[in-house]
């Protein structure tokens, strides 16, 4: 096998389902020097692994050979380096903080195609080669009815329709201007089904339909020969449609994000290409405007409407310190927003590379039906010649009756329906999910979620919002908020977990923060420091006690909080004990509803967590679920292997570097949205807006896919059964045959492009 260390990468026009991917991939197989051929329909892309010395061009003239349009969209990449402008290249389907990065020219080129910029295929000079249903331009580049599949469809039509007016008045003259008719549509058709032939791939549907059109001319069926030349042109032209309206969904997503953005340097601001922008910068917004990148607000507070990325229907409230999405709408104030990741970085960005990645891993399901294609043609062809061929040979059939059902046998047969029954329902189903911020790697995890009976679930960062918050105040000799006041003062400028909640609620609160002085950290004990002439003392229960004993009222409070998993910080002034604090990492918003979602589906739910036994149990009581406390990283695995062992399909749930052992050791791995690298890069699936609830319905949109893939091929299957009993019988031709396939294909691919519509809770 070649030593492939180069990739090279194109865009192709035309392809509209499976099988003329396999026609691209086999021909470009058979190239010296090529490695590796990746082809994907719904991103119309190429990707070669060569050795380097493959030419650009060779593939180029084998690919426009075929009747697609082709042209390069980056350099080479050689195996191990970097690709341009620096960026990693990690290629783990678009986890993680740098996926977007992996093959970053490409990324580019597949965004700027989106929006015009890309250089369009040329046309390859050669006749013939936009014909049979498949053109230089692709559907996305304009109207339809403007393609050259288009054009070729109206004109095979218009000498169909010139034929049967001329055979009206010169009736003569009739048969060979449905030849010629015919001609129009089949001479480019049978020239790809050579070419393709050439390439290695003899049994195509451009052969049965050739076959089946010379044949009929034989057997003098010269106008229904014209006339399924035309309806498989039209047929194709369908698939053709459908096939971009599936691959626009989720390319419309680039769509979302302005070209512009407005950025502010000292204190004035100026117009910048939204593609240039970079983390750090500060960019302005204006009410009404799209925000130009991912970010932080600095300064301002507005309602943000995340519809467009997250599927949420009601605004989200957001203030300084929050994060906001690019593509998303602000609505009602200015905001000041750093830019925490560059374009290609963006949610927008990563969630188009990812569907891209993603639609080239091929599910089980998927796998098994081009295995299966690849027998069913040439038995396809068999059956039409025993159909032709047995009944006259020895029962005594009339040869121009049965050579006339047998090739109506190999138009029914056509596979288009039964090989895009499964990857259009996958690359549907995936482009649906991602534009909700359900990020799988590939059909094979979209299909095996459905599987899933058993879903882990770590707690800080999962269950959780990961970061503690104050839930209760209590003043024993002052108010509350002076309690909290003085607290806030002790820990400005600290940048610890339990001081960033006191000052955050003090904000949330609009609590006056007076300033104080000599404070400072004690190790162990707490922080202490001076307000107004008042000592302080933040203090933990224990060291408190050890300067002011606590009452039993003040004991059993503590006792309380710590018994609900709450943090208890002590606030001493002058020695006395003035109040206290307690501080929780809540759980999130959704988190109960999520799991009773799971438990709604006949999932079981089980909390595995590091934290300590009792504020585990304590969030685990509140939100019912089971838990394992106390783990290390290699006690989340053991559970999850034990799990599997007791016969449980796992997916494994969590945000930090220790839940990378489990994910990668259970069935599905999900990560959640804000969790680290290592835990996005181990996942197969990502929530990327961090919703509990979404965890459900990553799984109820498995199980809709496959309901969906189920029906197209009993929709594939089950017409074409229906007319080879009804051919055989003599009841239908021809016209019905050809009817049954494009049908089929129009019908199946139709059915898989109402996943792209999925409504989710």
């Amino acid at each position: 096998m070649t030593q492939a260390n180069e990739t090279t990468r194109f865009r192709v026009g035309g392809m509209d389902c499976a099988s003329c991917a396999a026609k691209v991939e086999t021909a470009v197989r058979r190239l010296p020097g090529v490695g590796d051929v990746t082809v994907s329909v719904m991103s119309g892309s190429l990707a070669v692994s060569h050795d380097g010395s493959l030419a650009t061009d060779a593939v180029e003239r084998q690919v426009k050979s075929l009747g697609y349009s082709i042209a390069r969209t980056a350099g080479a990449q050689k195996k191990g380096e970097q690709p341009a402008h620096g960026c990693c290249a990690h290629d783990h389907a678009g986890h993680g903080h740098d996926h977007a990065k992996s093959a970053h020219d490409h990324d580019r080129s597949e965004r700027d195609h989106s929006e015009g910029a890309t250089a369009r295929a040329t046309p390859t000079g050669h006749p013939g080669h936009d014909h049979a249903g498949h053109s230089h331009l692709d559907l996305d580049d304009g109207p339809w009815w403007r393609s050259r599949k288009a054009m070729l469809t109206i004109g095979c039509g218009a000498a169909l329709a010139a034929a049967w007016l001329l055979g009206q008045l010169v009736p003569v003259a009739g048969h060979w201007a449905f030849l010629v008719a015919m001609a129009v549509g089949l001479v480019p058709i049978a020239r790809r089904a050579a070419m393709a032939a050439v390439a290695g791939m003899p049994f195509t549907i451009e052969t049965l339909m050739t076959i089946a059109a010379v044949g009929a001319v034989f057997i003098g069926a010269t106008e229904e020969a014209a006339a399924v030349v035309f309806l498989f042109l039209v047929g194709e032209l369908l698939e053709g449609i459908a096939a971009s309206r599936a691959r626009s969904s989720i390319k419309g997503l680039t769509a979302l994000v302005p070209k512009t953005a407005l950025v502010e340097e000292n204190g004035t601001t100026r117009d910048v290409a939204a593609d240039a922008l970079q983390p750090g910068m500060t960019i302005l917004v204006r009410p009404g405007d799209r925000i130009a990148a991912d970010g932080e607000i600095v300064s301002g507070e507005s309602s943000i409407d995340e519809a467009p990325v997250t599927g949420e229907s009601t605004p989200k409230r957001k203030q300084q310190g929050d994060s906001v999405f690019a593509g998303t709408i602000n609505a009602d104030a200015v905001l000041r927003v750093r830019v925490t990741a560059a374009a290609e970085d963006n949610t927008i960005a990563r969630v188009v590379k990812l569907v891209e990645e993603a639609q080239e891993s091929k599910a089980p399901t998927e796998r098994f039906i081009d295995q299966f294609s690849r027998y069913y043609t040439p038995a396809v062809l068999v059956i039409g010649a025993l159909v032709a061929l047995v009944p006259p040979l020895f029962f005594g059939g009339i040869w121009s009756e049965w050579i006339y059902k047998g090739l109506a046998v190999l138009l029914i047969g056509c596979p288009c329906a039964l090989v895009i029954s499964t990857p259009a329902a996958i690359a549907a189903g995936l482009a649906a999910g991602a534009r909700r911020g359900l990020l799988m790697k590939g059909g094979a995890v979209l299909e095996g979620l459905r599987k899933v009976t058993t879903v882990a679930l770590d707690k800080t960062g999962t269950l959780t919002e990961g970061k503690p918050v104050v839930t209760d105040i209590v003043g024993f000799d002052r108010p509350g908020t002076e309690v909290l006041s003085l607290a806030a003062a002790l820990e400005t400028g600290s940048s610890h977990p339990l001081a960033a909640a006191i000052l955050a609620r003090a904000k949330a609160d609009t609590v006056a923060v007076p300033p104080a002085s000599d404070a400072r950290a004690v190790a162990g004990k707490g922080v202490v420091g001076s307000v107004g002439g008042r000592n302080l003392f933040l203090a933990s229960p224990k060291a408190a006690h050890e300067t002011a004993p606590m009452t039993s009222d003040q004991d059993a409070a503590v006792s309380a909080f710590n018994n609900e998993g709450k943090t208890v910080s002590v606030l001493l002034v002058d020695d006395r004990i003035a109040g206290l604090l307690a501080i929780r990492d809540e759980p999130r918003e959704d988190a109960a509803a999520g799991l009773r979602a799971l438990t709604d589906a006949g999932i079981a739910t089980v909390m595995l967590t590091g934290d300590n036994e009792r504020t585990a149990r304590a969030i685990g009581g509140n939100l019912g679920i089971a838990v394992r406390a106390g783990l290390l990283p290699v006690d989340k695995q053991r559970i999850v292997r034990e799990l599997q062992d007791k016969g449980q399909v796992v997916a494994k749930v969590g945000d930090g570097i220790n839940d990378a052992p489990a994910l990668a050791a259970a069935d599905i791995g999900i990560a959640m949205g804000g969790g680290t690298d290592v835990a996005l890069e181990t996942a197969d699936a990502a929530v990327l807006h961090g919703r509990v609830r979404d965890i459900a319905n990553m799984i109820e949109l498995s199980r809709r896919v496959m309901r969906n893939i189920g029906q197209n091929i009993v929709m594939a299957l089950g017409l074409k059964a229906v007319f080879l009993v009804t051919t055989v019988a003599g009841l239908t031709g021809l016209w019905p045959a050809i009817l049954a396939d494009t049908g089929a294909t129009v019908l199946v691919t139709a059915n898989a492009i109402r996943l792209l519509g999925t409504r989710l809770s």
